[in-house]
């Protein structure tokens, strides 16, 4: 399974744990949920959806009593209705107690973090402090490229590494916080929930636009 169809599964049973759907609602509901990362259309996910009922995690219901067949008259088509078989919800739940690399990564890290709410406490923590340790890595790796390249570029390319760093040592600020509160949750010095954040990475009081702050333009 390549990454990107790993995420969207993910995704795609993370919503249906919560509550059945058809392919229309559950399309808005991805870009809704992961709109700061990509927009799905239904071509993408329409072949989802169906190796899901085929591998069995999802059921398709038709919810009408009788089905109208679209045509250039009517217009009518029937909708379907996905939700999670018994093996579909023993599958995302699988997927919520991965916290290998594959969770540190971009792609892969934000949409883990939009599910935090139903992920173990353990798993939170080894996935932050793994997404810390990869960002960390990166950073030594700009810092080296920018102090090696300082002479070679003019001040508009240098400006843009800059910012690159600066987002991500943003990031890397956010999930000390987070990682912070998750220990003091754990010790019971603390609240339930991030005090910083507004649970899509944004610091309550903060003008910056919502979504993971590796994704954010500008300065801190």
């Amino acid at each position: 399974m390549s990454r990107r169809s790993g995420v969207l599964e993910f995704a795609v049973l993370g919503l249906l744990h919560d509550a059945p759907m058809h392919g229309y609602e559950l399309r808005k509901r991805l870009n809704v949920l992961l709109g700061s990362f990509r927009a799905f259309s239904y071509g993408t996910l329409y072949p989802c959806l169906k190796s899901l009922v085929a591998q069995g995690f999802l059921v398709e219901d038709n919810p009408d009593v009788e089905y109208v067949p679209a045509t250039a008259l009517n217009g009518k088509r029937s909708k379907i209705v996905y939700r999670l078989s018994a093996e579909g919800k023993q599958r995302f739940e699988e997927l919520l107690a991965e916290s290998g690399p594959d969770a540190w990564e971009d792609e892969h890290f934000g949409v883990r973090f939009a599910f935090f709410g139903q992920t173990d406490r353990a798993v939170r923590m080894r996935v932050l402090e793994g997404r810390r340790s990869r960002l960390e890595e990166r950073l030594e790796r700009m810092r080296s490229s920018i102090a090696r390249t300082r002479e070679r570029f003019d001040d508009y390319t240098l400006e843009l590494q800059r910012h690159g760093l600066e987002s991500v040592e943003r990031e890397v600020r956010w999930l000390n916080e987070l990682i912070e509160t998750e220990r003091a949750t754990r010790n019971g010095r603390g609240p339930a929930s991030p005090p910083t954040s507004d649970g899509r990475g944004q610091a309550v009081g903060s003008s910056d636009p919502p979504g993971p702050p590796y994704d954010r333009p500008g300065r801190s």
